[in-house]
């Protein structure tokens, strides 16, 4: 999703006769407050609202009321992947066995499923940089040359999960993956973690203990 609510269509609407609008618009002065489409976020807009899920913005006016002015979200519709973070990140990926973004989505939807036998993930959003830890050794032959022995990333991410009773959930956290004995591929040890409504620095923290811990493991 591109752009911002400067770029979208306005018009004229009479505000619903909302308190709970009226309450976010007092809070807002200046500002605007979202309407939510709720069949997209499960009915909880409490947590995380992917873009595609803002059907438009109320304007505020800086008193704090609603002018009854409205911006149109043009890009309203369902919520798509989007891994552009960790795909356009400049680190090395190798060591995933398939290309970064199908990895990371087919091993978080096997989390998911493990959990709730038959969940189905709908969409998932990195949502900030990722962190990436490596360790190497250098080649006996090639001081120069570093072999990669061990490594982890920590992603931030926001997704949906539908349940086989169809019911929909957003979830965001950050999910990690580490990685040992690159070196040895006989010998080779993965570990994933998928930590909910925790932040990246949390993560972050324990990336290099969750690396160890596994290569002693």
């Amino acid at each position: 999703m591109t752009g911002g609510i400067d770029d979208w269509k306005r018009s004229k609407r009479t505000p619903p006769a909302d308190p709970g609008l009226e309450a976010e618009a007092a809070a807002n002065p200046g500002g605007s407050v979202a309407a939510i489409d709720g069949d997209l976020v499960g009915g909880d807009a409490n947590g995380y609202v992917p873009p595609e899920a803002i059907q438009g913005c109320w304007i505020v006016g800086p008193d704090g009321k609603l002018t009854g002015e409205y911006a149109e979200n043009p890009y309203h519709g369902t919520p798509t992947d989007d891994f552009t973070k960790l795909t356009e990140a400049n680190h090395f990926w190798a060591w995933l066995p398939d290309e970064p973004a199908a990895a990371v989505r087919e091993s978080v939807a096997g989390l998911l499923a493990e959990q709730v036998p038959g969940a189905v993930l709908e969409w998932m959003k990195v949502t900030g940089d990722p962190e990436v830890l490596t360790g190497g050794r250098r080649s006996g032959d090639d001081d120069q040359r570093i072999i990669v022995v061990r490594t982890g990333v920590a992603l931030p991410f926001a997704l949906s999960v539908r349940t086989p009773q169809r019911h929909r959930e957003i979830l965001w956290g950050v999910f990690t993956w580490v990685a040992s004995s690159l070196d040895k591929p006989q010998q080779r040890r993965d570990r994933v973690w998928l930590d909910l409504r925790v932040h990246i620095d949390w993560a972050k923290e324990r990336l290099s203990a969750r690396i160890y811990e596994l290569d002693q493991s």
